[in-house]
Parts: structure tokens; C-alpha cells; sequence
């Protein structure tokens, strides 16, 4: 928390720990995926510069903590329009995979929502998606699944 008090803000001081976050050392890069979330969820439009180039990073194989914290913040954000799409592929990509760590399942399936809330078109696919997994979900995938799918409801109607 001291380095998500002391990047505040400043732009300057987030590159900085954005050069950590795509950093090819894994131990750093996986440290400081943590303070570029919370970062990310005081302050959103820090983020929005390095969005393309954080997607990229989720399309190759990183580990589980930066995967949960990214998508974690694009839970929390407003995505601008021209990344829903990709946003959208990737989180289906991690939602539909029982491998996945149930963190990243369970803020995929709340970044898709929100998606949905803009493309409503997406709601049956995610329904379906949620519905397949829900039978042998963890108890967190359940939770976020149920409350989810009675929101879908709401689209579908």
C-alpha cells in the first residue's frame, strides 16, 4: 500500500511501476502486479494508456497474479469502447477454462457483465458460458454466478 500511496496520481511515477508490471523478470513483474491493481482501481484513468499493452501481456502465458489483477481492474473500470471487444474475447477465453484459477474466472465473469451492460447481444453467450460451469464451480464461482445470472435475466427478458 505505501507504493500505491506513493504513485498516487502522478503519471511519472506509474510508468515507472508500469516498466516493473512488463518487466521480463517474473518476480517483479508478479510483485508489482499487485500495486499496479490497486493503483489501477484508485485511480482508473492511469490505466487506459497501458490497456492495449496489458492485453497483449494476458494473451501470453503470465502468472495467475498478473491475470487476477488485471482483470480485476477492468472489473472496476469504465473499459472505453474499442477494447470491449478483445476485453471481452479474453475474458471468455479465461471464463470458459476450469483450469483457471477461480480469481480470474470469477472477475472475468463480473468484467463481462459489465460488457454486457454496454452490448447486450453478449448476455445469452454469457449465460451459457456461466451455465456450463456452474454444476462443478467452487463455491466463488457459484456465488458470482448466481447473482450474475439473475441479473441476466434482466437482458434476456
Amino acid at each position: 500500500m505505501e507504493i500505491v500511496e506513493y504513485v498516487g496520481r502522478s503519471t511519472k511515477k506509474f510508468a515507472e511501476l508500469m516498466e516493473c508490471f512488463f518487466c521480463d523478470t517474473s518476480r517483479i513483474s508478479h510483485h508489482a502486479s499487485w500495486a499496479v491493481g490497486f493503483c489501477g482501481l484508485k485511480y482508473p484513468s492511469l490505466i487506459i494508456p497501458y490497456l492495449d499493452q496489458m492485453l497483449d501481456y494476458l494473451e501470453q502465458p503470465v502468472h495467475n497474479s498478473i491475470r487476477r489483477n488485471t482483470v480485476r481492474i477492468m472489473a472496476e473500470m469504465d473499459l472505453p469502447e474499442e477494447f470491449l471487444g478483445r476485453v471481452a474475447e479474453i475474458c471468455f477465453k479465461f471464463l470458459d477454462d476450469p483450469k483457471e484459477a477461480i480469481a480470474v474466472r470469477v472477475f472475468s465473469m463480473s468484467v463481462l457483465f459489465n460488457i454486457v451492460k454496454k452490448e447486450p447481444e453478449l448476455a445469452n453467450e454469457l449465460r451459457i458460458v456461466i451455465e456450463d460451469h456452474y454444476p462443478h464451480g467452487s463455491a466463488g464461482f457459484k456465488s458470482r454466478g448466481k447473482k450474475i445470472l439473475k441479473a441476466l435475466a434482466k437482458f434476456e427478458a
